[in-house]
Protein backbone atom coordinates (compact mmCIF):
# COMPACT_ATOMS: atom_id res chain seq x y z
CA UNK A 1 0.00 0.00 0.00
CA UNK A 2 2.83 2.02 0.48
CA UNK A 3 4.89 1.48 -2.06
CA UNK A 4 4.32 4.87 -4.03
CA UNK A 5 6.51 4.94 -7.11
CA UNK A 6 8.69 8.35 -7.96
CA UNK A 7 6.46 10.02 -10.40
CA UNK A 8 3.48 9.29 -8.95
CA UNK A 9 5.06 10.59 -5.56
CA UNK A 10 6.23 13.72 -7.45
CA UNK A 11 3.24 14.30 -8.96
CA UNK A 12 1.19 13.60 -5.49
CA UNK A 13 3.41 16.38 -4.11
CA UNK A 14 3.60 18.84 -6.86
CA UNK A 15 -0.89 18.70 -7.32
CA UNK A 16 -0.95 19.11 -3.15
CA UNK A 17 1.53 22.22 -3.73
CA UNK A 18 0.00 23.96 -6.46
CA UNK A 19 -3.42 23.44 -4.29
CA UNK A 20 -1.81 25.36 -1.30
CA UNK A 21 -0.63 27.88 -3.37
CA UNK A 22 -3.85 28.41 -5.50
CA UNK A 23 -6.00 29.01 -2.37
CA UNK A 24 -3.27 31.53 -0.85
CA UNK A 25 -3.35 33.38 -4.28
CA UNK A 26 -6.98 33.28 -6.08
CA UNK A 27 -4.85 34.78 -9.33
CA UNK A 28 -3.43 31.38 -9.91
CA UNK A 29 -7.04 30.17 -11.23
CA UNK A 30 -7.33 33.08 -13.17
CA UNK A 31 -4.76 32.68 -15.04
CA UNK A 32 -3.83 29.00 -15.43
CA UNK A 33 -7.36 27.04 -15.56
CA UNK A 34 -8.83 26.19 -18.97
CA UNK A 35 -11.41 28.88 -19.96
CA UNK A 36 -13.35 28.48 -23.46
CA UNK A 37 -11.31 28.92 -26.42
CA UNK A 38 -13.44 31.46 -27.69
CA UNK A 39 -13.12 33.46 -24.48
CA UNK A 40 -11.19 36.66 -23.66
CA UNK A 41 -9.20 34.40 -20.88
CA UNK A 42 -7.66 31.43 -22.77
CA UNK A 43 -4.41 30.93 -23.24
CA UNK A 44 -3.02 27.83 -25.22
CA UNK A 45 -0.77 26.95 -21.92
CA UNK A 46 -4.28 26.29 -20.16
CA UNK A 47 -4.46 22.72 -21.62
CA UNK A 48 -1.18 21.71 -19.36
CA UNK A 49 -1.81 24.14 -16.13
CA UNK A 50 -5.41 23.50 -15.83
CA UNK A 51 -4.34 19.63 -14.86
CA UNK A 52 -2.65 21.31 -11.57
CA UNK A 53 -5.57 23.08 -10.11
CA UNK A 54 -8.44 21.79 -7.89
CA UNK A 55 -11.97 23.27 -7.04
CA UNK A 56 -11.77 22.31 -3.31
CA UNK A 57 -10.15 19.45 -0.95
CA UNK A 58 -12.68 17.04 -2.02
CA UNK A 59 -11.94 17.79 -6.06
CA UNK A 60 -8.29 16.93 -4.82
CA UNK A 61 -8.67 14.21 -2.67
CA UNK A 62 -10.28 12.19 -5.06
CA UNK A 63 -8.42 12.45 -7.60
CA UNK A 64 -4.92 11.91 -6.28
CA UNK A 65 -6.54 8.70 -4.59
CA UNK A 66 -6.83 7.58 -8.02
CA UNK A 67 -3.28 8.62 -8.31
CA UNK A 68 -2.22 6.90 -5.43
CA UNK A 69 -4.64 3.42 -6.07
CA UNK A 70 -4.28 2.76 -9.95
CA UNK A 71 -0.67 4.80 -11.20
CA UNK A 72 2.00 2.99 -9.16
CA UNK A 73 1.28 -0.30 -10.35
CA UNK A 74 1.09 0.97 -13.95
CA UNK A 75 4.15 2.72 -13.24
CA UNK A 76 6.47 0.44 -11.87
CA UNK A 77 5.20 -2.61 -14.15
CA UNK A 78 3.98 -1.37 -17.33
CA UNK A 79 5.05 2.23 -18.43
CA UNK A 80 7.96 2.79 -16.45
CA UNK A 81 8.74 6.57 -15.00
CA UNK A 82 9.31 8.48 -18.58
CA UNK A 83 6.36 6.94 -20.30
CA UNK A 84 4.21 7.28 -17.66
CA UNK A 85 5.21 11.07 -17.07
CA UNK A 86 4.36 10.96 -21.57
CA UNK A 87 0.67 9.05 -20.39
CA UNK A 88 -0.11 11.20 -17.77
CA UNK A 89 0.23 14.42 -19.64
CA UNK A 90 -0.66 13.45 -22.81
CA UNK A 91 -4.33 12.30 -21.56
CA UNK A 92 -4.46 15.37 -19.80
CA UNK A 93 -4.16 17.54 -22.29
CA UNK A 94 -6.10 15.30 -24.57
CA UNK A 95 -9.28 15.22 -22.09
CA UNK A 96 -8.61 18.90 -22.03
CA UNK A 97 -8.86 19.41 -25.87
CA UNK A 98 -12.02 16.93 -26.32
CA UNK A 99 -14.01 19.10 -23.59
CA UNK A 100 -12.84 22.28 -25.65
CA UNK A 101 -13.87 20.83 -28.65
CA UNK A 102 -17.50 20.02 -27.41
CA UNK A 103 -17.42 23.18 -25.52
CA UNK A 104 -16.67 24.80 -28.89
CA UNK A 105 -19.54 23.23 -29.89
CA UNK A 106 -22.07 24.11 -27.50
CA UNK A 107 -21.06 27.88 -27.13
CA UNK A 108 -22.14 27.79 -31.04
CA UNK A 109 -25.38 26.77 -30.55
CA UNK A 110 -25.98 29.25 -27.43
CA UNK A 111 -24.86 31.85 -29.78
CA UNK A 112 -27.38 30.64 -32.40
CA UNK A 113 -30.17 30.08 -29.95
CA UNK A 114 -29.52 33.62 -27.81
CA UNK A 115 -29.56 35.42 -31.49
CA UNK A 116 -32.52 33.63 -32.70
CA UNK A 117 -34.42 35.15 -29.35
CA UNK A 118 -33.39 38.34 -29.55
CA UNK A 119 -35.08 38.65 -32.77
CA UNK A 120 -38.40 37.19 -31.54
CA UNK A 121 -39.06 37.09 -28.08
CA UNK A 122 -41.79 35.65 -26.70
CA UNK A 123 -43.04 33.88 -23.65
CA UNK A 124 -43.28 30.71 -25.77
CA UNK A 125 -39.68 30.98 -26.55
CA UNK A 126 -38.22 32.05 -23.30
CA UNK A 127 -39.29 29.21 -21.68
CA UNK A 128 -37.88 27.04 -24.55
CA UNK A 129 -34.23 28.91 -24.32
CA UNK A 130 -34.57 27.87 -20.26
CA UNK A 131 -35.05 24.34 -20.92
CA UNK A 132 -32.39 24.24 -23.38
CA UNK A 133 -29.74 26.26 -22.20
CA UNK A 134 -30.43 27.41 -18.60
CA UNK A 135 -32.65 24.49 -16.67
CA UNK A 136 -31.25 24.82 -13.32
CA UNK A 137 -32.99 28.44 -13.18
CA UNK A 138 -36.07 27.38 -15.02
CA UNK A 139 -37.77 26.75 -11.86
CA UNK A 140 -36.67 30.05 -9.77
CA UNK A 141 -37.91 32.05 -13.00
CA UNK A 142 -41.20 30.61 -13.06
CA UNK A 143 -42.84 33.84 -11.85
CA UNK A 144 -41.55 36.17 -14.18
CA UNK A 145 -42.82 33.39 -16.93
CA UNK A 146 -46.07 33.61 -15.66
CA UNK A 147 -46.14 37.60 -15.79
CA UNK A 148 -44.44 37.70 -19.17
CA UNK A 149 -47.35 35.32 -20.49
CA UNK A 150 -49.80 37.56 -18.95
CA UNK A 151 -48.43 40.08 -20.83
CA UNK A 152 -46.16 39.23 -23.61
CA UNK A 153 -46.38 42.68 -25.06
CA UNK A 154 -44.91 44.26 -22.12
CA UNK A 155 -41.49 45.83 -23.27
CA UNK A 156 -39.93 45.62 -19.79
CA UNK A 157 -40.64 41.85 -19.85
CA UNK A 158 -39.06 41.83 -23.26
CA UNK A 159 -36.03 43.47 -22.86
CA UNK A 160 -35.42 41.71 -18.70
CA UNK A 161 -35.92 38.42 -21.28
CA UNK A 162 -33.08 39.12 -23.77
CA UNK A 163 -31.04 40.42 -21.16
CA UNK A 164 -31.25 37.28 -19.82
CA UNK A 165 -30.72 35.39 -22.28
CA UNK A 166 -27.64 37.27 -23.23
CA UNK A 167 -25.79 36.90 -20.20
CA UNK A 168 -25.91 33.33 -20.33
CA UNK A 169 -23.03 33.94 -23.25
CA UNK A 170 -20.98 35.72 -20.35
CA UNK A 171 -21.65 33.46 -17.79
CA UNK A 172 -20.71 30.34 -19.95
CA UNK A 173 -17.26 31.61 -21.50
CA UNK A 174 -16.15 32.59 -18.04
CA UNK A 175 -16.42 29.38 -16.53
CA UNK A 176 -13.28 27.75 -16.60
CA UNK A 177 -12.23 23.49 -16.39
CA UNK A 178 -9.68 22.20 -13.51
CA UNK A 179 -8.39 19.24 -11.92
CA UNK A 180 -6.38 16.39 -13.13
CA UNK A 181 -9.86 14.22 -13.62
CA UNK A 182 -9.05 13.45 -17.10
CA UNK A 183 -5.22 12.19 -16.47
CA UNK A 184 -6.68 10.31 -14.02
CA UNK A 185 -9.36 8.50 -15.89
CA UNK A 186 -6.66 7.85 -18.51
CA UNK A 187 -4.99 6.13 -15.87
CA UNK A 188 -8.15 4.28 -14.73
CA UNK A 189 -8.68 3.58 -18.39
CA UNK A 190 -5.68 1.90 -18.44
CA UNK A 191 -5.60 0.14 -15.61
CA UNK A 192 -9.28 -2.16 -16.71
CA UNK A 193 -7.45 -2.58 -20.59
CA UNK A 194 -3.82 -3.84 -18.86
CA UNK A 195 -5.58 -5.61 -16.00
CA UNK A 196 -8.85 -6.19 -17.06
CA UNK A 197 -9.41 -9.61 -14.78
CA UNK A 198 -7.84 -8.12 -11.68
CA UNK A 199 -10.88 -7.94 -8.90
CA UNK A 200 -10.58 -4.85 -6.30
CA UNK A 201 -12.77 -4.07 -4.06
CA UNK A 202 -14.23 -0.64 -4.06
CA UNK A 203 -15.52 1.56 -0.69
CA UNK A 204 -18.76 2.56 -1.65
CA UNK A 205 -19.72 -1.22 -4.03
CA UNK A 206 -18.05 -3.50 -1.24
CA UNK A 207 -17.99 -6.46 -3.56
CA UNK A 208 -15.39 -7.80 -5.56
CA UNK A 209 -15.76 -6.24 -9.14
CA UNK A 210 -13.23 -6.94 -12.18
CA UNK A 211 -11.45 -3.72 -13.40
CA UNK A 212 -12.80 -4.47 -17.21
CA UNK A 213 -16.43 -3.75 -15.82
CA UNK A 214 -15.83 -1.07 -13.61
CA UNK A 215 -14.05 0.87 -16.18
CA UNK A 216 -16.92 -0.11 -18.84
CA UNK A 217 -19.86 1.12 -16.37
CA UNK A 218 -17.35 4.21 -15.49
CA UNK A 219 -16.97 5.23 -19.15
CA UNK A 220 -20.71 4.49 -19.85
CA UNK A 221 -21.99 6.36 -17.07
CA UNK A 222 -19.63 9.47 -18.01
CA UNK A 223 -21.08 9.15 -21.88
CA UNK A 224 -24.39 9.59 -20.18
CA UNK A 225 -23.88 12.27 -17.57
CA UNK A 226 -22.18 14.28 -20.37
CA UNK A 227 -25.22 14.27 -22.57
CA UNK A 228 -27.93 14.02 -20.20
CA UNK A 229 -26.98 16.32 -16.85
CA UNK A 230 -26.11 19.96 -17.47
CA UNK A 231 -24.75 22.52 -15.16
CA UNK A 232 -23.35 19.56 -12.63
CA UNK A 233 -19.99 21.65 -12.28
CA UNK A 234 -19.05 18.59 -13.52
CA UNK A 235 -17.03 17.97 -16.91
CA UNK A 236 -17.60 14.82 -17.82
CA UNK A 237 -16.22 14.85 -21.37
CA UNK A 238 -12.86 15.29 -20.40
CA UNK A 239 -13.36 12.34 -18.25
CA UNK A 240 -13.90 10.90 -21.42
CA UNK A 241 -11.67 12.27 -23.52
CA UNK A 242 -8.67 11.23 -20.67
CA UNK A 243 -10.03 7.44 -21.70
CA UNK A 244 -10.07 7.91 -25.06
CA UNK A 245 -6.55 9.07 -25.42
CA UNK A 246 -5.48 6.28 -22.96
CA UNK A 247 -7.03 3.75 -25.51
CA UNK A 248 -4.90 5.34 -28.28
CA UNK A 249 -1.73 5.56 -26.19
CA UNK A 250 -1.65 2.03 -25.41
CA UNK A 251 -2.37 1.26 -29.30
CA UNK A 252 0.38 3.50 -30.14
CA UNK A 253 2.67 1.64 -27.48
CA UNK A 254 1.52 -1.38 -28.67
CA UNK A 255 0.73 -2.49 -24.92
CA UNK A 256 -1.34 -5.70 -24.83
CA UNK A 257 -3.52 -6.83 -21.32
CA UNK A 258 -1.21 -8.20 -18.75
CA UNK A 259 -3.94 -10.22 -16.24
Amino acid sequence: MFNITPTVRNLLILNVLIYFLQSLNPLIENLFALYPVTGPSFKPHQFVTYMFLHGNVGHLFSNMLGLFFFGPLLEQHVLGPKRFVIFYFITGIGAGFLYSAINFYEMYELKQAVDLYSQYPSPEAFLDFLTRFAPNVKHSALDFLNSFEDQPKNISYINDSIAFVKSTIDNRINIPMLGASGAIFGIIAAFGLIFPNMEMMLLFFPVPIKAKYFVTFYALYELYAGINIQDSGVAHFAHLGGMIFAYILLKIWKIRRMY
